[in-house]
């Protein structure tokens, strides 16, 4: 009797720890697992908030998108959507969701058109990045690639040094690409554009296999930048070539194996950027 008890038990711990095992079972694989970062900090006017956000959401349903979308290894991405200005701003706009057709697409740009807009002061893309960081995993998918999409109009001014971060992403097997916008346009705060934007994420924001850039020459053409990035992205094919910078193009993609290994200025730009403003501004009170 007692003999027979024993294979029992031993039968009900496999079973337990089969059981145990089964959620990472369920995990469902997909092509890429994507965060779409997005710069709301104080340089960017309600307007500019809402082009970025149409953008996306044209972007994320376009046929175009969509077949790359299902030409993939898996036919299906998952895809997260977050807004983010200073270190403390960090908003999560659309949970992840699978995109795989059409309708799935729809629904997820749906959601992310529905979300209020809330800007804020300071730009934290090392923030951004941070806050991508444990998205990853934590909704039961496994992409054949990681990738965190960081679009934005200014550098880091708050928060951990970015390419530190950055460097801390891409340790982990994670890809960080960029979308920056350059725009001459004054903000209302009066604070300074970077010039070169460019070269800084260039040199300091992109990384890990496979990164590169598109950028967008101002917020009107912003949808299709958003566009060629998307295609790129989920192909995983940039363009090989870095066009030449005085061609008017509205979109430029290039890929981090063309890209400097520095960036002249520093990558603390932003931060002495935002220390010269805040001490011009202190000087107009006195």
């Amino acid at each position: 009797m007692i003999g027979n008890l024993v294979p029992a038990r031993l039968l009900a711990a496999v079973l337990m720890a089969a059981a145990a095992a089964s959620p990472a079972a369920a995990v469902q694989p997909v092509d890429l697992e994507l965060v779409l970062a997005v710069d709301v900090s104080g340089s960017i006017d309600r307007d500019e908030a809402k082009l970025q956000r149409d953008g996306y959401v044209a972007a994320l349903t376009d046929q175009q998108v969509i077949d790359a979308v299902r030409g993939g290894l898996h036919g299906r991405i998952a895809v997260t959507y977050v807004e983010w200005a200073g270190y403390r701003h960090r908003r999560l706009v659309a949970e992840w969701h699978l995109v795989h057709d059409r309708a799935s697409a729809e629904a997820f740009a749906a959601r992310i058109a529905a979300a209020p807009i809330a800007t804020g002061v300071s730009t934290s893309i090392s923030g951004a990045i941070q806050f991508a960081l444990p998205l990853f995993g934590a909704a039961g998918y496994r992409g054949e690639r990681r990738v965190i999409d960081v679009s934005g109009d200014g550098p880091n001014n708050d928060g951990p040094e970015v390419s530190a971060v950055r460097d801390h992403a891409v340790a982990q097997g994670i890809t960080i690409n960029g979308l920056p916008i350059l725009n001459e346009r004054p903000n209302a705060a009066n604070f300074p554009n970077l010039d070169d934007l460019d070269a800084y994420y260039d040199g300091c924001v992109i990384g890990g296999p496979g990164a590169f850039m598109v950028v967008a020459q101002g917020f009107e053409t912003f949808a299709a930048a958003v566009k060629r990035k998307l295609i790129l992205e989920i192909a995983a094919r940039p363009d090989p070539a870095r066009p030449d910078p005085a061609r008017p193009d509205a979109v430029r993609p290039v890929p981090a194996s063309l890209r400097p290994v520095a960036y002249a200025q520093g990558c603390d730009v932003g931060e002495r950027q935002l220390q010269q403003y805040l001490r011009g501004r202190s000087g107009m009170r006195d």
